[in-house]
């Protein structure tokens, strides 16, 4: 299986994943800036993007990231996830610490911390809709709740894109088995800065909390103004985030 990803720049290498409401191209404004300074990574995760999902695909998301950045000699990584992608990198961090140098999660999930009310709300709102056949419908949910009010037209068009395209695909492909591995946090040796929003869901404001309690090295930064994706939401102070 061959992940569609990008690799631009040349310096340390910086790794950024992209959120289970977008793709890659949530990224764009950021990489356009840290190109200059270093090798910037991009991916596509399976049935995101320009990257396929096979009916009844085996696979895992944690270690498609780690065979592409095995592929491409990546070390002394810095790994930016955002939302699910920064679950993924969580995993990679767990079974691979020695791989990173730093480690940005931005609104992520992270294992043994439940969803809240209001999540949970959303997600049967979307199941609901799709179960109906409105994929139309789904989309215009996502982008209502799951970016922040500072989002201007353009990103809340763009992620309207990502996400009808993901839905596409995904539901194309059917049921698949998406093998995920342990989080670990004790295990990350790296130093790790978890950034949540003020207008997110508690669930990952409480995921946050819960990885601060257990690794290592934690940061806690809370943004007063931001949604789930605050790197949509205000690129240019988010690149501040990620630097």
């Amino acid at each position: 299986m061959t992940i569609s990803h990008g690799v631009a720049g040349q310096g340390p290498d910086l790794l950024l994943v992209h959120a289970g409401v977008a793709d890659a191209r949530m990224w764009d404004r950021q990489v356009e800036e840290l190109k200059s300074s270093h090798r910037v990574i991009t991916l596509d995760l399976r049935g995101f993007g320009k990257t396929p999902l096979e009916q009844g695909a085996k696979y895992s998301d944690a270690g498609d990231v780690l065979a592409l950045l095995e592929e491409i000699g990546a070390r002394d990584v810095t790994a930016v996830g955002a939302s699910y992608g920064g679950y993924v990198v969580q995993q990679v961090a767990s079974r691979r610490p020695e791989l990173f140098s730093r480690l940005v999660m931005i609104c992520a999930p992270t294992d043994n911390v439940q969803p809240d009310d209001g999540v949970r709300a959303v997600w049967a709102e979307e199941n609901k809709l799709i179960e109906a056949g409105d994929v139309d419908g789904a989309t215009d949910v996502t982008v209502r709740r799951w970016i922040g009010p500072e989002a201007d037209d353009e990103a809340r068009e763009l992620l309207r894109a990502m996400q009808k395209q993901a839905y596409d695909v995904q539901l194309a492909a059917g049921d698949v088995d998406n093998e995920e591995w342990p989080v670990e946090p004790e295990k990350i040796s790296a130093p790790v800065r978890l950034i949540t929003g003020a207008h997110d869901f508690a669930f990952f404001t409480d995921s946050a909390d819960y990885l601060a309690e257990r690794l290592p090295t934690p940061e806690r930064v809370h943004l007063p103004w931001a949604g789930h994706l605050p790197t949509l939401e205000r690129p240019a102070e988010a690149l501040g985030l990620i630097l």
